[in-house]
């Protein structure tokens, strides 16, 4: 490999340049000096002062490999040139301050991943799955400023940025979640202690994040199909903010949401089809991690043919032989492989060539079949099947099925309180009336001033309950196994919103 310190400025063209000076024999110095220039913000430094700041910092070198240093950035395209003013009084300082630097903007923003990269640890990152239930707040807030026939731009941009910028980071950190799942499910070393805390993880993290995105997403995807048919709304309120205009007349690149393909790409991945949308990608890759487990732990069971890893045996046989000198290494190669020097006995099965005696050599002599269980295990006797590893895939289409019986269960008590509008004097079934208990528990322990009217909302359902403190008044709901009386109340159930059932994509 040719070394990057060879490049001339033609060879290293192109935006590829920008990475050269992570590779060369002196990136280590690179690297310090583009800490001055990315650590402040627009920092104009000139030579001598690079080379004075890398002093305090205990790098020793002249002004002139500064200016070297900083000439050969430039030309990757790393460092611009400098354009402030100097007021000096000798024509040699007059040149040395026209020689000023400062970072790039790709070149910063390279420098500053590349660094992210390289102070990253390898073990696993957790996995911002609260985003989801934040994202449908917001959503929820986009759509309650829509209402008002002048929204302010500045708050709607705020929350369009928030929705974006949440998709953004819950992406990434679910990828390098799974980028580490691969690195450590494809060691062939995985066992004992470290295999089983792994399991652990695995098996409890990942149905976490599953269950977060089952819950989430059909909320979001509910809400970015009320917000497309507003989405020219939306933009024109958008179009309202002041645009950076670059000098050739061109746009500045602008913050996620403010064209109609970003919202399409986030509708898609909450409701993509043909299996290409988030949660069925993020549940095929949480069976693949399963299977992977399934056959790391067949492999362990197989590799000593007794159930159980021989790896910490090896690894202690490893260190023997690093430890030994040259003929304690020899013996202990033929104790540990049993290759004694050995005769070609008779008394065994019957040999396919007579020709072979005792004073045939193994190298020469016709080879021999040996049964799997004498050579593993040093006898004859027959050996049952291997019990097979037990799919989960029946348990999880039951409990799938059971989750969503009880959604649909939620949905239909929900349907049934917003059906019964004021609840004073509603006859309604038990499920609806333990829905209505809960959300009234949950009202009184977060609102204990009732001078006002209050409200209860249920986003995955779509049902808010509005309390009303009336002296003397009282709600009564009956059910068929009972009747409960709330005093001093009136209360009412409605959509979030207004919204109808018809909107909300569900069925009375």
């Amino acid at each position: 490999m040719p070394n990057s310190e060879d490049f001339d400025d033609g060879e290293a063209a192109g935006r590829a340049s920008l990475f050269v000076y992570l590779t060369t024999r002196l990136s280590a110095e690179y690297r310090a000096i583009m800490d001055l220039f990315t650590g402040p913000l627009l920092a104009d430094l000139s030579a001598a002062e690079v080379a004075q700041q890398l002093a305090d910092r205990g790098i020793n070198l002249p002004v002139d490999e500064v200016t070297e240093r900083c000439e050969r950035l430039q030309s990757w395209g790393n460092l611009v040139r400098g354009v402030r003013d100097a007021r000096v009084p000798t024509v040699r300082d007059f040149l040395r301050s026209r020689s000023r630097y400062q970072a790039s903007k790709l070149g910063g923003r390279v420098h500053r991943d590349a660094e992210a990269v390289l102070a990253a640890g390898d073990g696993a990152q957790e996995v911002a799955r609260e985003l989801l239930g934040a994202t449908v707040q917001v959503l929820d807030r986009i759509i309650e400023r829509l209402r008002d026939p002048h929204p302010d731009p500045e708050t709607l941009a705020g929350d369009v940025t928030t929705v974006f910028n949440n998709q953004r980071l819950f992406n990434e950190s679910v990828r390098d979640f799974y980028a580490y799942l691969n690195a450590v499910l494809s060691r062939y070393d995985l066992a004992g202690d470290e295999y089983r805390q792994f399991k652990e993880l695995l098996l409890e993290y990942i149905d976490l994040i599953t269950a977060d995105v089952s819950r989430h997403a059909p909320a979001i995807a509910m809400r970015c199909e009320r917000i497309l048919p507003r989405l020219d709304r939306i933009l024109a309120v958008l179009e309202k903010l002041p645009v950076l205009i670059m000098p050739d007349g061109t746009p500045a690149d602008r913050m996620p949401g403010r064209t109609r393909v970003d919202w399409e790409q986030l509708h898609a991945w909450y409701c993509g089809g043909d299996g290409r949308s988030g949660p069925e990608t993020l549940r095929a890759a949480a069976d693949q991690a399963l299977r992977q487990l399934l056959t790391n732990a067949k492999r362990m069971l197989a590799a000593a043919g007794t159930g159980v890893s021989r790896r910490a045996d090896l690894l202690k046989l490893a260190a023997w032989f690093d430890q030994a000198g040259i003929e304690d290494a020899h013996r202990l190669y033929a104790a540990s492989f049993g290759v004694f020097p050995a005769r070609h006995l008779f008394g065994g099965p019957d040999e396919p060539s007579p020709k072979d005696g005792v004073n045939t050599s193994w190298w020469d002599a016709t080879p021999i079949d040996v049964p799997v269980s004498l050579r593993d295990r040093g006898d004859r006797q027959a050996r049952g099947g291997s019990a097979s590893v037990p799919d989960p895939g029946l348990d999880e289409e039951r409990l799938l099925r059971q989750a969503e019986a009880e959604a649909r269960a939620r949905r239909m008590a929900a349907d049934e309180l917003v059906a019964a509008g004021a609840l004073d004097g509603a006859r309604v079934s038990p499920a609806a009336r333990d829905l209505l208990l809960a959300m009234v528990g949950s009202l009184l322990a977060k609102h204990q001033d009732l001078t006002r009217p209050v409200v209860e909302s249920d986003t995955d359902l779509d049902l808010e309950i509005i309390a009303e403190t009336e002296p003397g008044a009282a709600t009564r709901v009956e059910a068929p196994d009972g009747t409960v009386v709330v005093h001093e109340l009136k209360l009412h159930a409605g959509r979030r919103f207004g919204a109808s059932a018809d909107e909300s994509g569900r069925t009375a």
